[in-house]
Parts: structure tokens; sequence; C-alpha cells
């Protein structure tokens, strides 16, 4: 994950005046996680990182980027890493909306997967479009096949699975919006 994100954890933690445990108890998360976090040696989820970030008042770009990254705008950080080197998240950037937009650029390995959880806020949605290969979308009323050239617009207040189901390499952008 991020190298910065502990130190931007830490950091915002502490200009906003909380202790580990006062920021532990506004994410949900235990104090323990909080630590393994600002010390580099936690694996934490990207909705978890959501939810802290909301506990800090902040945004979720304004988390994981790195401070040389002042206006937000460009950030290219591998923010989620699978089985394989080919497989990862990358945050390209993220612009204002009414809360926020974020472009990510994805690639999975054949076979594998990421995992999507529920998000807390329901105005959450998604758009995928696919560049290589075919997605497969797994959400509770049922998998949505997406092929290259081709995209997916969907609402995320539910958990929902991102897979390569095929033979070759799969590359999409996501947009993600609130």
């Amino acid at each position: 994950m991020l190298a910065c994100v502990g130190d931007n954890v830490r950091h915002l933690r502490q200009q906003a005046g909380l202790s580990q445990q006062a920021l532990a108890d506004a994410s949900g998360l235990s104090r323990r996680m909080i630590v393994g976090i600002e010390s580099g040696e936690a694996n934490i989820s990207l909705s978890n990182l959501d939810r802290i970030a909301a506990a800090l008042g902040i945004s979720f770009s304004r988390l994981v980027r790195a401070p040389e990254a002042e206006d937000g705008t460009r950030i290219g950080s591998i923010l989620w890493q699978g089985e394989t080197a080919n497989s990862r998240g990358t945050l390209l950037g993220s612009a204002p909306a009414t809360s926020e937009v974020e472009m990510w650029t994805w690639s999975l390995a054949p076979g594998e997967r990421y995992e999507g959880e529920a998000t807390e806020t329901s105005g959450w949605s998604e758009m995928v479009y696919v560049l290589e290969g075919r997605l497969t979308v797994e959400m509770e009323d049922g998998a949505r096949q997406v092929d290259a050239g081709d995209f997916l617009i969907f609402r995320s207040p539910a958990p929902y699975v991102f897979v390569n189901a095929e033979t070759g390499p799969l590359r999409f952008i996501r947009n993600i919006a609130v």
C-alpha cells in the first residue's frame, strides 16, 4: 500500500488533536489497527481507509496522496495490490464534486479478484470502462460481464467483486463519485 499513508494518518490525527484511541473510536476500527497503520505494519482495506478519512473529516484522496501532490488532481499511487504484480489498483487523481470524484486505473491477472466492501454512504456510484479483456462484476443481484470497449455504471451500497475469469489480462478505468 502507499508508503505515505501511515505518515498522513499520524500527521492528520495529530493535527485534529486526536489520540490513536479517539481516532479508532471515531472510525470504528481498533486502536491496534491505527497503531499498525501509522507504523506501516498494517495491511488495511480501501474501505477502512475511507472510514479513517471520514473520521478525520477529510477526503479519501487527501488521506492517501503523497505530500508533494498538494492539489490532489494528479495522485498516481498504487493503493491495492493483488496476488500477482499484474493485479493492482492505482488512484490516478481526484476532483471536487458534491463530495469527491476519483479516477483509477486497474489491472487484474487471470483468476484474480478484488472484493469491494459496501460503502457507508449510499450516494456512491462506480463507473468502469474496460480497456482490455472482460471484467465480471459480481453483485447481490447477479453477475455482469463487461467487455473491452464497454462500460458499467452502478451504485455501490452493497459488497461487490471485480473478477478476471478469463485467461488473458484485464485492464479497466474505474471512477468513483459521491
